[in-house]
């Protein structure tokens, strides 16, 4: 069982021994701390934090001690129940909120949850706030408010249909040219509530929608991470139906991934490289992808003049540097799209949207438009951490062994080689380190992978 303390959150397994695991006093002890940092933010006489939660069965759990938590603060707190990320996030400025929290631990499976905190905003915290929000729970300098100043919980379940509407709403979302063409198309909402929004979204752009795992039970039907290896059921489903591509989203919906109508992966790192293709056929101008993501994002990007450049992973990074450098879209490799006309965060629905406003217009089917692209491939694994493993030394030592090579260190070790690379680094959602690499083919980069995974061995 495991506690992982972060700036950019909490996460953990659900049970066990208190700062060990994601407990409730561990979860009252986060809540506290966030509801003093956002009150130290502005002297008002009122606060406002938004709350969702994706399915997972200890949800209503947490969320339930969270909110009463900073009610106890004297915050009032805008309940929106099942919810997603990107709602939750694009929720906090629409509610003029001083914050928000969503209940989820992403692609983990079904024992973990996690705290994720917004902004004023909408989006993730910095560093140093997180870092802020650490010290505060760390201390156990908490003050609550008296019995006439507590908060009040407001519930708010309209968020989801007014999400949709804002995508709709986007000027390059080509809702006719892609109503006109008539989709059939399987979701996968992996039980979560991707499988309440998805459906909903494609419902409303005249799209076929084929329902697999799309009860919000918690109950994932398979390891939620959205990898092709996971997505057998999807892919035989898309076959059967005779659907024109199958879409899979992670627990909380900030994450996305495509099956084109052979069944096979579109390739989740390719999800972000198809919505930058259409975005910048219609405006022109800079991205950003973290450093563990394709490099066909940079090929497509300076195929139409534009620059691109990569952040540290993690969404706060990479939002960062698309600030920094005007980025008309950004996200990450696993299949997380940032597009600022909608708001500075991973989403879902507008990958969904731009995706299909791409596919419509193209007149083509998806292992079409996936041929039409530069080809990489990647191999994704990771050594598991015990504690008699030492990670900071296991990546110097791999960056000292490397010393001769192209290197970047602002994130683990990224060692660019000839025509390939590789990215080690520290999770900041598990106890690993990932090993990723990139070459011209899947074999090229699975051996590079394993022949690091080898050295690593050998230097631990």
């Amino acid at each position: 069982m495991t506690l992982i303390k972060s700036i950019s959150g909490i996460r953990g397994t659900i049970g066990g021994e208190v700062g060990d695991n994601l407990t409730p006093i561990d979860a009252v002890i986060f809540a506290s701390a966030y509801g003093m940092w956002i009150k130290q933010q502005r002297n008002k006489e009122h606060y406002r934090v938004v709350v969702g939660r994706d399915a997972r069965i200890s949800g209503e759990m947490i969320q339930n001690l969270v909110m009463n938590t900073l009610v106890g603060l004297g915050i009032h707190v805008i309940d929106l129940g099942l919810s997603t990320t990107p709602t939750v996030e694009i929720a906090v400025p629409m509610e003029h909120a001083d914050g928000g929290i969503i209940l989820t631990a992403s692609h983990n499976p079904k024992q973990w949850n996690a705290l994720k905190l917004l902004n004023a905003k909408g989006e993730f915290l910095s560093g140093a706030e997180g870092a802020k929000i650490l010290e505060i729970a760390e201390s156990n300098s908490m003050t609550f408010s008296e019995v006439d100043n507590l908060g009040k919980i407001t519930k708010n379940q309209a968020y989801i249909d007014l999400h949709i509407d804002a995508v709709l709403n986007l000027e390059l979302v080509n809702q006719k040219a892609i109503e006109e063409v008539g989709f059939k198309v399987v979701v996968d909402g992996v039980n979560s509530t991707g499988g309440i929004a998805i459906p909903l979204l494609l419902e409303r752009l005249g799209i076929h929608v084929v329902k697999l795992y799309c009860e919000p039970t918690g109950h994932f039907p398979h390891n939620p991470e959205p990898l092709k290896e996971h997505l057998t059921d999807l892919s035989q489903a898309v076959v059967k139906e005779k659907a024109d591509l199958g879409i899979v989203v992670d627990p909380d919906v900030d994450r996305l991934a495509f099956i084109d109508e052979k069944g096979e992966m579109f390739g989740e790192e390719y999800t972000l490289v198809a919505c930058a293709d259409y975005v910048l056929s219609k405006t022109p101008g800079n991205t950003v992808s973290n450093m563990s993501s394709t490099r066909a994002l940079k090929d497509i990007t300076e195929k139409y003049g534009g620059s691109y450049q990569a952040s540290a992973v993690g969404e706060v990074n990479v939002v960062a540097l698309m600030k920094e450098t005007h980025a008309v879209i950004g996200g990450e490799g696993n299949g997380g799209i940032i597009y600022p006309e909608s708001h500075y965060g991973r989403d879902a629905l507008v990958g969904v949207a731009l995706f299909l406003s791409l596919l419509a217009e193209k007149h083509m089917n998806v292992s079409a438009l996936r041929a039409s692209y530069p080809s990489y491939f990647m191999s994704k694994k990771k050594i598991e951490l015990t504690p008699d493993l030492d990670a900071d030394a296991i990546l110097k030592q791999m960056e000292v062994k490397y010393a001769h090579g192209t290197l970047t260190t602002i994130d683990g070790v990224k060692i660019d080689l000839a025509n390939s690379w590789v990215h080690l680094r520290k999770s900041n959602t598990e106890p690993i380190i990932r090993v990723y690499t990139e070459a011209p083919t899947q074999q090229e980069a699975d051996a590079l992978a394993n022949r690091i995974m080898d050295e690593i061995k050998s230097v631990s």
